[in-house]
């Protein structure tokens, strides 16, 4: 591959992060107002919606690589998103403002996601996740969504978002337009986000051949931090936002969407090879990033600066040793 050729998949390679990106906010953004005009409560919206929105580029990408013949791609996509989502995304939200979050994250939702990613490793410790490994994380995607469900009365703000004005039929005009609107969005943001997917994948995949970088280590770092652009704004806005629950629950469901929905739903499509290697190296990683929330939150649910500056500083550490 020439030197001008390289520049062109790297330009396609921006496009394709670009297009994740605005096609995650017109997803995350159409979806949310759906739910708001059919009166669904805010935190609802940010622990199914959001962390399943901000997911869905994690989703396009690594269906589309294990499609195209490209399965470490498209694990790496998900192992590296997990591990960039809590070492890159929230350390970073934690060096912007301490995160102070409700103890019954610490409680249930982060044990919940270290037991998927330890399902998901026993899964794959034969090599390969199969169709019946896909539909076992689907079904633990189901669970999670189901106990949610269940405590969705605790600590909810109940207040919902208006819609319409004062006039009966004014106001169901407005919502009937609003709805609309939202849905748009919503479809329009899909498919920028899988044009988008379709840019990464084939510049990644190109890339990697071109220079002679594994696809794994493509999907472990540059898809992984593209991909998690989404998380990334999210969870800073609500950093910044004092939205300190929504950044700790976007992250944290975002990665149980990875694994649950988005392997889930690969694997049931296509199964997915797992190299050895990755079962002794890249998997524990990922469960020790996860590990490391527990103790850094500890008995009073708090994220400090330092702490997210200990799990930056570990993530570089990973990056450095990924390509080394």
């Amino acid at each position: 591959m020439t030197g001008s050729d390289l520049l062109v998949q790297f330009l396609l390679f921006g496009l394709g992060l670009g297009g994740l990106y605005v096609g995650a906010e017109g997803f995350v953004r159409g979806s949310a107002r759906l739910a708001e005009g059919l009166g669904v409560s805010r935190l609802a919206i940010g622990l199914t919606l959001v962390a399943f929105g901000t997911s869905a580029p994690e989703l396009a990408v690594s269906l589309l690589a294990a499609l195209k013949g490209t399965p470490d791609l498209a694990v790496g996509n998900v192992v590296g998103s997990n591990i960039a989502n809590v070492g890159l995304i929230l350390a970073l939200a934690a060096l912007l403002r301490p995160l102070q979050v409700r103890a019954s994250i610490v409680r249930r939702e982060i044990p919940f996601m270290l037991g998927v990613s330890l399902l998901f490793w026993a899964l794959a410790a034969n090599g390969t996740v199969g169709r019946l490994d896909g539909a076992l994380l689907v079904l633990s995607l189901l669970l999670f969504l189901a106990l949610m469900y269940a405590y969705r009365g605790e600590g909810l703000d109940e207040e919902l978002l208006a819609v319409g004005s004062d006039s009966p039929e004014a106001g169901a005009e407005a919502r009937a337009v609003g709805l609309v609107r939202a849905v748009g969005l919503a479809l329009g943001g899909l498919v920028v986000l899988l044009v988008g997917a379709r840019l990464l994948v084939d510049s990644a995949v190109a890339l990697a051949r071109s220079l002679g970088v594994p696809e794994g280590v493509i999907g472990l770092s540059l898809v992984a931090v593209g991909t998690s652009l989404p998380e990334l704004a999210t969870t800073v806005v609500a950093a910044l936002r004092r939205e300190m629950a929504i950044s700790v629950g976007n992250v944290v469901g975002s990665n149980v969407f990875n694994l649950a929905s988005v392997i889930g739903v690969v694997a049931l499509v296509h199964p997915l090879p797992v190299m050895a290697s990755w079962l002794t190296r890249e998997i524990p990683v990922m469960l020790l990033f996860s590990l490391a929330l527990l103790p850094l939150l500890g008995r009073q649910a708090r994220l400090e600066r330092w702490e997210g500056a200990l799990l930056l500083l570990g993530y570089v550490a990973f990056l450095v040793w990924v390509v080394r």
